[in-house]
């Protein structure tokens, strides 16, 4: 028996602008579905520049805030079907 595999996306796209690191989450499903979200960064003046660090906590940020848009998407898909409201718990 084979059960059917879907495949989605993350993309991290990582950079820096005016001196904060961002990422970019982008989520694309084999369905229609297209998110993105964005996570910032920045260093403090008192500790040490260590640049992976500022791509770790902005990667996570986008990835945190990409579940949240997806758990919101979730949510409103249910009520289209329903026609109730939905109440989804991180």
């Amino acid at each position: 028996m084979h059960t059917a595999v879907k495949t989605w996306s993350v993309d991290l796209l990582i950079g820096e602008r005016d001196g904060h690191t961002h990422a970019d989450a982008r989520l694309r499903t084999s369905d229609r579905t297209s998110l993105t979200a964005t996570g910032v960064a920045r260093l403090n003046p008192a500790d040490r520049d260590i640049p992976e660090i500022g791509d770790e906590l902005a990667a996570a940020r986008a990835l945190s805030e990409l579940a949240h848009q997806l758990l919101h998407t979730a949510a409103q898909d249910i009520e289209a079907v329903t026609h109730e409201r939905a109440t989804l718990k991180d």
